[in-house]
């Protein structure tokens, strides 16, 4: 008899997240330990009257760190562990399907986002002194990072499935994890400062956006949004593409 999906997976699946170091640091610590030591670097080298945007541009900046870590990197390297150790085998024959299994992974990540989320707002009202959003500018600026976590989540879940070992699943994605914040201004270079044929490659990611141009509406501007919409459909159809194919490889493997 088949499962759905309830309270007590989703709690197993949160005690499961626990256990693993890299969302609690990459996620949690590491973006708030980085927009402090950057407000300080940079901040110190402004005028007064612009360390409040600048604070803020840094802190746009960070958010995409927590989706990064925590449904990309940090689900990557949980779940592949799981597959290698063949746990999704062993939860079919309890009745979890897979369905049911990635629904509740999905849940119990996307609730301790909300959790890192909440704490690295905290931390930057309180401490880096931000300036205050427009209503539209912060609602937009967190759906963007909701989809941005199910997309990467998406992803990691099938490259996971197509290697099904721990140490090449972790491997891609911490690449494809330092390779993202370098081409989206996350290590504190600028995308406009890369060379032109890697600024090409950045405008197809939404994190480039956020990153370098959210600013400019944060306090309730204008902004064209469509460069930015069309980069969430190619990073969809990148990440179901790759789904796609974690899907196939499979259905020849258990032939």
């Amino acid at each position: 008899m088949k499962k759905k999906c309830s309270l007590k997976l989703i709690i197993y699946e949160l005690r499961n997240i626990n256990g693993n170091f890299m969302p609690h640091f990459f996620g949690i610590v590491f973006p708030n330990l980085m927009s402090l030591l950057l407000v300080k670097a940079i901040g110190s080298q402004v005028p007064e009257e612009m360390q409040g945007e600048v604070a803020t541009s840094i802190m746009l900046t960070m958010t995409l760190v927590i989706p990064l870590s925590i449904m990309f990197l940090g689900y990557g390297a949980l779940y592949s562990n799981e597959v290698e150790k063949g746990i999704p085998l062993r939860m079919g024959l309890f009745g979890y399907g897979g369905k049911t299994e990635i629904t509740a992974k999905i849940l119990a990540h996307l609730i301790f986002m909300t959790l890192a989320l909440v704490v690295f707002g905290i931390f930057q009202v309180t401490v880096m002194g931000i300036t205050k959003p427009a209503f539209s500018s912060f609602l937009c600026l967190l759906v963007s990072l909701y989809l941005m976590g199910v997309i990467f989540l998406i992803i990691a879940h099938a490259v996971a499935n197509i290697f099904q070992k721990f140490s090449l699943t972790f491997g891609l994605t911490m690449f494809i994890y330092f390779i993202i914040m370098i081409l989206t201004g996350m290590m504190g270079v600028k995308t406009k400062q890369l060379p032109e044929v890697l600024q090409k490659v950045a405008k197809t990611l939404p994190m480039t956006y956020v990153s370098n141009d959210f600013i400019d509406f944060w306090q309730g501007g204008s902004y064209n949004f469509m460069p930015f919409i069309q980069s969430f459909i190619f990073l969809g159809a990148v990440a179901g593409i790759i789904l796609m194919g974690s899907f196939y490889k499979n259905k020849r493997t258990n032939r």
